[in-house]
């Protein structure tokens, strides 16, 4: 997941979207503070959810609010309460404030243009493009990055269509294929890189993007010819495709000498954490 901060009238609320399962989270305490104007929305929003845990008798009144890291003003991450759009609206339901209905309008808003996203894909790239250009990163890098996002897609859309479960089955596949050609899981890498709650794909180097579509290309390409179903049989698929994108990086790093899988990131100054050393991916045994 990516942070995606936006405003509200001038006032930030940050948010994030969830790739795998499609969906938006956002902070709690951004619309509590935009709602009431307090001085302390912490507090606001302790008293407020001690109100609603006793009225639902139970430790959580609402199923989706989990705590997620998201940029605090000190630029550091912190855990935040974040909740998907339909329990923000129950809570804006249970704050008395004129501001109600805008913000109401606000979150449909934020859905309606993830709908046109899905409608027309451009769109999304556009806005993509964008963001990008405005986080200081080069034309290659981002053409880079939108041919592997593509190469994800169709990928992604051979799941979908094989059996593969959107969110835990889509992640255990994603994770098996960046294992096994970096060495490091996606856990990993984004450790190594200083990451909490960012999208890993929005740091990689311009090598790690092409190592990471030729991974997915392979694994595709492979199933589509075996007609893979299910998370079984693409398991073995992403097992491949992903041991051919390791052999071409271990060639490529054999000839330079340098690794290919870094610990470098595109995090701002402020926000960078403490230097480690550059991950060094594990040679894997052949499968």
């Amino acid at each position: 997941m990516k942070p995606i901060p936006t405003a509200f009238e001038g006032q930030s609320i940050r948010r994030l979207y969830d790739e795998a399962t499609d969906t938006w989270w956002f902070s709690v305490i951004d619309v509590v503070q935009v709602l009431t104007g307090s001085n302390n929305s912490n507090r606001y929003w302790s008293d407020l959810k001690r109100k609603l845990t006793q009225e639902a008798g139970t430790d959580q009144p609402y199923e989706k609010i989990v705590r997620l890291k998201l940029p605090a003003p000190d630029g550091k991450q912190r855990m935040t309460d974040c909740a998907t759009a339909e329990s923000l609206l129950r809570i804006v339901q249970s704050i008395p404030s004129p501001k109600a209905e805008p913000i109401k309008l606000w979150l449909a808003r934020v859905g309606y243009e993830r709908m046109q996203e899905i409608a027309d894909p451009a769109q999304a790239l556009d806005r993509a493009r964008q963001t990008w250009a405005q986080q200081g990163r080069s034309e290659k890098w981002i053409q880079q990055r939108m041919t592997g996002q593509e190469t994800r897609n169709k990928l992604t859309d051979y799941w979908n269509e094989h059996g593969v479960e959107q969110g835990r089955e889509f992640a255990i596949l994603t994770n098996l294929i960046h294992q096994t050609w970096s060495g490091l899981s996606v856990a990993e890498h984004k450790e190594a890189k200083g990451l909490s709650s960012h999208n890993l794909r929005d740091h990689m180097s311009e090598a790690e993007l092409i190592f990471t579509a030729l991974a997915e290309l392979s694994t595709r390409q492979i199933a589509e010819r075996q007609n893979a179903t299910g998370l079984a049989e693409n398991k073995t698929a992403a097992k491949v495709g992903g041991s051919i994108a390791r052999q071409a990086r271990q060639q490529l790093e054999d000839q330079t000498g340098q690794s290919v899988v870094t610990a470098s990131n595109y995090l701002p100054p402020g926000a960078q954490p403490a230097p480690k050393l550059p991950a060094k991916p594990r040679r894997s045994k052949k499968t």
